[in-house]
């Protein structure tokens, strides 16, 4: 067993050092527009069980003479539902998810990474890095290992002096970043609905990346099925928990310049998940904020994406490791076909 340890000093200050280089290089503003044809908004979302994506979209490129500039995003918001599948979304149903979903760019037919399981894929989806990078090969609490190899999304936002909160109903994903690259951490071993309520009450006044985690419809998902009446009837309280959390943006005034992602770390089948099954690879990828087009997505996603789109509307540099590529689709820009393959 390899034991993981921090990363040192030196690999921080590096960080700082690049990204300071590219403040003072001048911002790249070479991207071109696209002009996106997207159908009208449904008053409703279909299951898909064959996890196949509910419409096409197709990329209508418009040369231009000017380009497109960055959104003016100040802060990003993600959240992970464990173990939702796309197709429990209509089943449960999730009312303010599809309301959400109608003023967001989205896929239902993401890609998490194998193996399919939370703690490594929540490893990919803020270091942007596949497992044989990142080195998380376990599922469990186990502090002696240390913490997710490579720059993660939290250390570009602490490097560029924003503050970084999570807000996790496992223990285990404190072992996504080093705790120097946390202005906040807290474990809350409850309901969604709790973790909801308890964020609230320490909302931070402003953030650069606020990650929040809720795990119940994993468990009820291992207790009963996925798709069980049990776990949809949870779902329906995560709902009602990101109702609360978006209204209490709302209620700051920090929804207009927030980047908002909603995803999950992966799916399931019967009582377990892990496999390559597409049951269990396939997830739900959602954004919203400055800059969105709604609408579905056509560029293939996988849970590796989510730090890059992140660290790219935040202007923060992306690190040369990175598997993951901004999906620039979801604003409206020409999507640069993937340099590497997804993680297999």
């Amino acid at each position: 067993m390899i034991l993981r340890q921090p990363k040192h000093l030196l690999h921080l200050l590096l960080l700082l050092a690049f990204f300071l280089t590219s403040c003072l290089s001048p911002a790249p503003q070479a991207t071109p527009t696209a002009t996106l044809t997207l159908p009208p908004p449904t008053a409703t979302l279909t299951a898909t069980p064959t996890f196949t994506p509910t419409a096409t979209l197709t990329p209508t490129p418009t040369p231009t003479a000017t380009f497109t500039p960055q959104p003016p995003v100040k802060r990003v918001f993600i959240l992970t539902i464990d173990g939702l599948r796309p197709d429990a979304i209509g089943l449960a149903p999730m009312p303010n998810l599809q309301a959400f979903i109608q003023t967001s760019a989205y896929t239902l037919s993401a890609q998490t990474i194998f193996p399919s399981s939370t703690l490594p894929s929540h490893a990919s989806m803020f270091t942007s890095l596949c497992p044989s990078k990142h080195g998380v090969d376990w599922n469990d609490y186990f502090p002696e290992r240390g913490y997710a190899n490579g720059i993660d999304l939290f250390d570009l936002a602490r490097a560029a002096r924003l503050q970084t909160y999570m807000f996790v109903g496992k223990q285990k994903l404190s072992q996504i970043t080093e705790p120097e690259s946390l202005t906040y951490f807290r474990y809350i071993n409850d309901r969604d609905l709790v973790i909801a309520e308890e964020t609230i009450k320490e909302f931070p006044q402003d953030f650069g990346v606020l990650f929040i985690h809720f795990p119940t419809p994993d468990a009820m998902g291992h207790e009963y099925g996925w798709l069980s009446a049990e776990q949809l009837s949870v779902l329906r309280r995560a709902d009602e928990a990101i109702g609360l959390l978006l209204k209490a943006l709302d209620e700051r005034g920090l929804r207009e310049n927030t980047l908002i992602i909603i995803t999950a770390d992966h799916g399931g089948h019967n009582q377990t998940h892990g496999s390559r099954d597409p049951q269990d690879m396939t997830i739900p990828w959602i954004i919203s904020g400055p800059g969105v087009r709604p609408g579905p997505l056509t560029t293939p996603i996988q849970t590796t994406d989510t730090a890059a789109t992140a660290a790219w509307a935040l202007r923060l540099p992306r690190p040369a490791e990175w598997d993951g590529w901004p999906v620039y689709e979801a604003f409206g820009v020409i999507q640069i076909p993937r340099a590497v393959p997804f993680c297999q």
